[in-house]
Order: C-alpha cells, then structure tokens, then sequence
C-alpha cells in the first residue's frame, strides 16, 4: 500500500482528537500534546507491498508468481535462495546455519519471510552478489554470529545481510541481534532500496552504506529501532538519496568513547533527510561531514549529547514517493509494537505449490 500524505484536520481541537484516536487504537499510551495528526491504518504496518525507493522504477515484488515452499533446514534454505526461478521461501523454525559464519546466496526474485515469529537464522549470512535485484527478506531474526572478546570483528566480515552492487531490495521486519560485524550492509552502489520495521539490537557495527566513491544509492530508512547499538545507525557514505524517518534509537551512549559512538551520520557526499525521529540517549544523534548534506526536521531529542549537525538543502523526499509521517511523539509506542518480526507476516503463504 502506498504510503500517503498526512492530512491536517482544521482546528487545533480537532486535530488534537485525531491523534488521541490514533493512540487509542493502538495502545500506544500518552503522547504529547502538540502532536501533528496523522491517518495510520494498521494493516498497512504488515502490507505486502514496498514502499519508499524499493517502490520505484519497477517496484520490488520479490519471489511473487513463483511457487511457495515452506523450510525448515539450511540445505532446502539455500537450494531454493540461489536458484534461478522465482520462488517465495518460508522459513519457519531455527534454522543454524554451518560452519559458523556461513554465507547463504541469494538470487534475483526471491521472498524469503519467516512464518510468523518462528523463522531464524543463527550463526550465518545472507549474501546478494552484484547484480542481483528483486529481493524481500521479511520478519527474520538473524542472529549469534558474534565471536566472543572480538568485538571489532577485523578478521571476519560475518555479516546479517550483505549486499554488494544490487538493486530493489526490501528489508522489512527483522530483528538483527549479536552480530559479528554489520547487521545489514548496503554497498558498492546497490539502488532502491527500503529499510523498514526493524529491530536492529545488541551491536557495534550496525549498519553502514557505501563502500563506493560514486554517488548512486536511494534509500528509504523508516519505522526502525535501533538499541543498545554502539556506530552506524546508520552510517552512510555518498548515497545520492538517503531517507530517514520515524526511526527510534535509543541507548547509543559511551563516555569512554566519544567519537566512535553515535547515531546517524551523513558521509561523504551524501544527501540526507531526517524527519521525525526518536533520539534517546544517544551521543551525536546525527553529524555531517563537511563534504555532505543533512536536513533534520521534527524529531524529538531526548538526552542526547554531542553533534547535531544540520547543513545544506540535501532533497525533498515528496518529489520522488508519497509518504506517511507519524508523529516524532508516537515513535517509540509504534515502533515497540510494530517493528521486528509480526505474528500476522508470512502464515498466510500457501497454495498447491507449496513444498517442503
């Protein structure tokens, strides 16, 4: 579902009642008064269908029309993830992947969704070479690829998920904990690409994009959490469009630290637009190199200490996608609720094509 414009109810009354309304069907508790109104649905919290830069030039439909196959095993995960055909791959159950840090391939036109909250992977990767396109991964936990006193994990690069060079990509409601080195790394120019729902926790490195000297990457970045995560939250270096809103992050705080603990960070010659955003306890929330763009509007600071850089126009976020803004207050309820894997996500898949 397309995501839409806010739309302002006349009067301060009124508007002040639309978000009470809102709260209230969502259980999301008090929010502040000067909230702006906005018009969620919840069913488009769980939808199917990308939105973002994963929406654009073609959109991103993953596996959709090829058969759905249910997996509980690494072999089966990553026979069908490489293969050339179209294919919609529950995962449902634990699935620990062997030898510890091992790499799973994943081809073009591919959704791989976990079955309602049960769908995992431990100790491994999902890897996207260059060129590959046309991928959801979907309301995952990916997990434990940590080693244990490597904490900058220089001589690994066991990843959650890698992507190096691909295009229309989704990632939406996972949850990433305890990993080795990034949980989710977008490099070497991949384009279109979405990034929503998630929880990302537990973390050094946690996600970084660039790894490239051209200017080429979109990016949506909305409705995530981000806790207890140390750098790259993200870190983005020389993306022609970076797009972060509604995002949480909390606890991204160390004295003994102070520079390479922080938030978000615009890199390079990157262009970036933060909007209504949750910072708690985070230490520089969002810094700028000299070199990029960063446009910060409507977010809520809240312990926060260090950068808070804001320089040059970067974009308008509208002249590319429609959008919907929740309000900077509602943040942590909604993304509390919402973000990670969901109940309702991936029970559904069936049909006479399904195969285990």
């Amino acid at each position: 579902m397309t995501h839409f414009r806010s739309k302002r109810l006349p009067g301060a009354g009124r508007a002040l009642a639309a978000v009470m309304g809102l709260v209230a069907a969502l259980g999301l508790g008090a929010v502040e008064a000067d909230a702006a109104p906005t018009a969620p649905a919840t069913a488009d919290r769980f939808t199917d269908r990308p939105h973002g830069f994963a929406s654009l030039a073609g959109g991103t439909t993953g596996g959709a029309g090829g058969k759905v196959v249910t997996v509980t095993d690494q072999a089966s995960l990553e026979r069908y993830a490489a293969a050339p055909e179209a294919y919609v791959i529950r995962v449902k159950g634990t699935i620990t992947a062997q030898p510890f840090g091992a790499s799973i391939e994943v081809a073009s036109d591919k959704t791989i969704v976990g079955v309602g909250t049960s769908g995992e992977l431990v100790q491994g990767e999902f890897h996207l070479s260059p060129g590959t396109h046309n991928v959801i991964i979907r309301n995952l936990t990916i997990r434990d690829s940590a080693i244990e006193g490597d904490w900058d994990c220089k001589d690994t690069d066991f990843d959650g998920i890698q992507m190096d060079t691909v295009h229309h990509v989704w990632v939406d409601h996972n949850r990433f904990s305890n990993i080795c080195d990034g949980q989710l790394d977008v490099r070497k120019n991949s384009e279109y690409v979405t990034v929503s729902y998630n929880r990302f926790e537990n973390n050094n490195k946690t996600f970084g994009l660039g790894w490239t000297t051209d200017v080429r990457t979109q990016i949506t970045i909305d409705h995530n959490l981000f806790a207890n995560t140390k750098q790259r939250n993200p870190s983005v270096d020389n993306a022609a469009y970076a797009h972060l809103y509604n995002n949480h992050l909390t606890a991204q705080a160390d004295p003994g630290d102070p520079v390479w603990t922080y938030g978000n960070w615009s890199r390079g010659r990157t262009r970036m637009v933060i909007e209504n955003s949750y910072y708690e306890n985070v230490q520089h929330p969002y810094q700028a190199d000299g070199t990029a763009e960063l446009v910060q509007r409507g977010s809520i600071l809240k312990g926060t200490a260090g950068r808070h850089d804001e320089w040059g126009a970067a974009f308008d976020p509208r002249a590319f996608y429609d959008y919907r803004l929740d309000p900077a207050s509602a943040v942590p309820a909604l993304v509390k609720r919402f973000a990670g894997p969901q109940k309702q996500i991936g029970t559904g898949l069936h049909g006479p094509a399904d195969h285990h």
